[in-house]
This record gives C-alpha cells, structure tokens and sequence, in this order.
C-alpha cells in the first residue's frame, strides 16, 4: 500500500495545511485554535508583537474573544509588558 502525502488526500496546499496553533508561534497555551489563526492571519505571529496594539483592535479581530484577550494579556505581564495604551504593573 503506497501512503499519500496529506495534501493530496485533502486537496489543500502546504500553507493551508501550515500548523496554526499557539505552540507553533510564540503564543501561550490555552487559546482556541480561532485565536492564533486571527492573529497569524492578521501578521502577528510572535507575543512581544502584541504590545503595538490595543485589546480594542484584537477584538476586532474574528476569532479573538475575551477569553483569549485575558490569555494574552497574562502572558504579555510575565514578560514585563502589555498591550498598546496599557500599564504594565
């Protein structure tokens, strides 16, 4: 039995089947897969790139919700940051 290359079988290109999930970005454990694909899609691909942007503007963003603001938001503060017109505590 000779096995097929995924994008094969799906018919979908490489990018299309490209891993999307936090780990395979610089993004903490714990988002929904809608989350890291908004922010990927949208060009954000590392954590410390959040901190030019406002929560406003990632809300805005289909598939980032308030649970994964509240993610991100933890995780920029363990690194001594935070989003765009936030204080840092």
């Amino acid at each position: 039995m000779i096995r097929k290359e995924n994008t094969q079988i799906t018919g979908k290109s490489a990018e299309a089947n490209a891993d999307t999930s936090s780990a395979a970005f610089n993004f903490p454990p714990g988002l929904a897969k809608p989350a890291p694909r908004a922010l990927h899609a949208a060009g954000y691909t590392r954590l410390d790139q959040l901190a030019t942007v406002t929560e406003t503007e990632l809300l805005a963003l289909h598939g980032v919700g308030p649970k994964a603001i509240r993610i991100l938001r933890a995780a920029l503060h363990a690194t001594g940051t935070s989003f765009a017109g936030s204080e840092a505590d």
